[in-house]
């Protein structure tokens, strides 16, 4: 007969064995899990134009590179102040190609993408802030911003939207465009003039960026397939979209009336024959 001590031998290393295959799938699985996060620990922020790009429309009187870069390096301390590892395409009024941008953008795998510009336009008149994004991982983050910034501002909310310039386009990670007002408005230019007035806008993009919960773990299974159709994304204000149903809510009782009278029309005329 065999001792108890070499029956038991086998079974021990058997369960050792099998704890150890459990260890490791553990194992495996927290590393998965880790490496399908990513934190966000920089800020990538892009001010427009520079250099011989002056920005804006042919005779514009405040120039848009000025005005972009004054914010961009007011928002740089607000979020290294918060932790961020903050990075510039330019702090110097010098032009850097779109491609150059965005190959910085991608440099930076835990990072975020944030233009700074401001508007123009021909019509004085127009005026307003909104808000671009192209991938549907970056729609969170410019609601987030534009929402403090439109909070913050004494401007127009024109909306945010879905748009497929290079900058957002070709970034591997989340992007957005926020334009700070229309330079070519009397008002919104007198604004920008102001130091105060761009310290806030440095302030509440600042603000946007940190008020994002969904900014701090990125996982590696998000969408950014360009063919997802995310559409016009308004924001805050929904009366377009209303107004749009009334329409068609009138169309289709005007198309309703219309079919009726014509159906009394044709009672009218076989009574006649």
């Amino acid at each position: 007969m065999r001792s108890r001590a070499a029956t038991k031998g086998p079974l021990i290393m058997r369960a050792r064995f099998r704890r150890y295959v459990v260890c490791c799938f553990a194992a495996a699985a927290f590393a998965a899990t880790a490496s399908g996060q990513t934190r966000y620990t920089t800020v990538v922020i892009d001010p427009g134009h520079g250099g011989f790009d002056r920005g804006g429309i042919p005779g514009q009187r405040v120039s848009e590179k000025i005005m972009t870069l004054d914010v961009s390096l007011r928002l740089k301390p607000l979020l290294e102040k918060a932790g961020y590892r903050v990075v510039m395409t330019r702090d110097a009024d010098v032009f850097i190609p779109l491609g150059e941008r965005v190959a910085m953008a991608n440099s930076y795998p835990n990072s975020i993408f944030v233009c700074i510009h401001f508007n123009s336009a021909t019509r004085s008149g127009a005026n307003g802030i909104e808000t671009y994004f192209y991938s549907t991982e970056s729609a969170p983050l410019a609601a987030s911003i534009h929402s403090a910034v439109v909070g913050g501002a004494p401007s127009e909310n024109r909306g945010v939207r879905r748009r497929g310039y290079f900058v957002l386009r070709k970034t591997a990670v989340p992007a957005v465009l926020i334009e700070c007002g229309f330079l070519t408005n009397p008002t919104e230019a007198q604004y920008a003039e102001t130091i105060a007035y761009r310290q806030k806008l440095a302030q509440e993009i600042a603000r946007g960026i940190l008020n994002r919960p969904a900014l701090v773990a990125r996982t590696a299974y998000t969408n950014r397939s360009s063919r997802v159709d995310v559409g016009l994304q308004p924001f805050l204000d929904q009366r377009f979209l209303r107004e749009s149903g009334t329409k068609h809510h009138r169309r289709q009782k005007t198309s309703t009336k219309k079919k009726s009278s014509s159906t009394t029309k044709k009672k009218v005329s076989s009574e006649e024959q």
